[in-house]
């Protein structure tokens, strides 16, 4: 069934998803108009708002930025890549290597989501050398996994809540990750995805005369091999010592970072992490160079795009209509169903603000406040705003620019596949944090 249903809805996507950039020009013009006619802003107004907001998230577009680089070079790395191909060899059939890369995604995704997103499609690119299997579903299937990360480690809501002086610290005071992350409502959604996604990806498997390869010769990115050495500035750019003194030294500063001075982790330090490893994995610092050179092909959506969201943003935030959508939704809440509205108002706010940390920002001022006064669970309230952040990431195709840049196929080859895990986790999803 599930086969006969995605084959319609691959087929609708492909005709009417437009690239990823036309689709924030597009979010831009509704975001403008719905100021303009459902809170009563003037045009003049929310262009000040669009324009002031431009430039609003250049710190955080540079971590984003820094997560897909450092991750790809730590992915590409010899020995993470000698992993990846060792796992990827147990594959023996096309079903094998969709539920494979799923469960190796959603694996590195609940760890860190820049490293899940790389991670996955690296690793389909590997199967995709060793098994005639549909490419489409396969990289689809490694972007899938995307949609566990708020509800794991990195997950920056509950990260946020759980550190000392955040800003509602003095409303719901300092939420450790007991009650979110780690609390059992979380951890049996988490369960439930990793056996329904990969399930629900191998059903959709299409038939051979439907399915679309590709040739694996296309997908060798080896890099070429360093030829003789003549200059002196050649010798230092493939000198493994200069790479260690600078890389242990990093990864030492990490350690002192958490034992001996107690630091968190947030997405510096993931980022600073990332970066050493790699530095240290690729021995050199031309082959790190070289990888670079490869990774920094799939920011160039993020660093365009990223402007025009929090323009967005600014207009979503300033004209109150974020607020009002999510003042809407959570007017039909209970107690108990507060959770649920909370999940479904933060994956309509996330089509138009995709940033995690910041959707936060904008809806908990809405939400704590409704929580309080239904005697809601709070931490439950908060996950549920995190889960619908990553949740609509499957229709929202920004967070699939990495991927497509490093499969090398485009937003409409793979948002069909991802349209039919939208529904059936919005499912789980919310049936998880309603009766769990």
């Amino acid at each position: 069934m599930l086969k006969l249903i995605s084959k319609p809805a691959v087929k609708l996507v492909e005709r009417y998803l437009p690239d990823p950039y036309i689709f924030v020009l597009l979010l831009t013009l509704v975001a403008a108009v719905a100021a303009i006619a459902v809170e009563r802003q003037t045009p003049l107004a929310v262009l000040r708002m669009w324009g002031d907001g431009f430039w609003g998230l250049l710190t955080f577009s540079m971590q984003m930025l820094l997560v897909l680089v450092t991750g790809f070079m730590l992915a590409s790395s010899p020995p993470v890549k000698r992993i990846l191909q060792k796992i990827a060899s147990t594959a023996k059939t096309p079903g094998g290597a969709i539920i494979l890369v799923t469960l190796v995604s959603l694996a590195a995704s609940w760890i860190n989501w820049g490293f899940g997103l790389v991670v996955g499609a690296l690793f389909a690119k590997e199967l995709a050398r060793l098994i005639k299997v549909d490419y489409r579903l396969l990289v689809a299937s490694a972007y899938s996994g995307f949609v566990v990360w708020h509800g794991g480690l990195a997950g920056s809501v509950p990260l946020t809540i759980a550190t000392e002086g955040h800003f509602s610290a003095d409303q719901i005071g300092v939420i450790g990750t007991g009650s979110t992350i780690f609390a059992f409502f979380n951890l049996a959604i988490v369960v439930c995805l990793f056996i329904a996604v990969p399930l629900v990806n191998r059903l959709m498997l299409p038939d051979e005369k439907d399915s679309v390869y590709v040739d694996p010769k296309l997908l060798n990115d080896e890099p070429e091999p360093v030829g003789r050495i003549t200059r002196p500035a050649e010798k230092l750019e493939n000198s493994m010592p200069l790479a260690l003194l600078v890389g242990v030294p990093g990864l030492l500063f990490l350690l002192d970072h958490f034992f001996l001075r107690g630091g968190s982790l947030n997405l510096n330090v993931v980022n600073f992490l990332f970066l050493f490893l790699a530095i240290v994995l690729h021995r050199t610092p031309r082959n790190l160079l070289n990888s670079l050179n490869e990774a920094i092909k799939g920011g160039a959506g993020i660093v365009i795009q990223f402007p025009f969201y929090a323009g967005i943003m600014a207009i979503m935030v300033q004209s109150g209509l974020a607020q009002s959508m999510s003042e809407w939704l959570v007017s039909f809440a209970t107690a108990n169903s507060l959770p649920f509205w909370s999940f479904l108002s933060a994956g309509i706010v996330n089509l138009f603000v995709p940033s995690g940390g910041g959707q936060w920002a904008v809806q908990a001022p809405v939400m704590l406040p409704a929580a309080e006064a239904l005697g809601a669970d709070i931490a439950r309230v908060a996950m549920a705003v995190a889960w619908g952040d990553a949740w609509t990431n499957l229709l929202q195709p920004f967070w699939a620019l990495p991927v497509l840049a490093i499969a090398g196929l485009k937003a409409k080859d793979i948002m069909g596949f991802c349209l039919i895990q939208l529904f059936i986790t919005g499912i789980i999803i919310s049936v998880g944090l309603v009766w769990f």
